[in-house]
């Protein structure tokens, strides 16, 4: 299928630079994520490139943030957060992340949810 998301494209056409096991271990959680945003709706034709882009921008969010809080650090049994107002999470990077590649296309949807 045309549609898959694989290393090759992820380094030939994206351009990303993740080792292949940090690639392959956060897609299934991007490939989740980018089908959550999108509404479950399958991409045209024309958006394939689009989607599996917005599926790569993720993938390297998760494998950069992971799938929980951002922010903080911990010395020891001491932790600090430093969230103000929302908390930040790695899911919040990732949609923005899809969001940009995602853009131009009739795949985002702009009304409420």
């Amino acid at each position: 299928m045309a549609l898959r998301v694989d290393y090759r494209f992820y380094t030939d056409v994206y351009g990303g630079t993740l080792p292949e096991a940090a690639f392959r271990e956060s897609l299934p959680a991007a490939l989740r994520h980018v089908k959550w945003l999108v509404g479950g709706r399958w991409p045209a034709r024309c958006e394939w490139d689009e989607y599996k882009r917005a599926v790569c921008a993720a993938a390297e969010a998760f494998a950069e943030y992971g799938e929980g809080p951002v922010g903080g650090f911990a010395i020891g049994d001491y932790r600090s957060t430093q969230y103000e107002g929302r908390e930040p999470d790695g899911a919040r990077v990732a949609t923005m992340a899809a969001e940009r590649e995602l853009c131009g296309t009739s795949l985002l949807f702009s009304g409420a949810r």
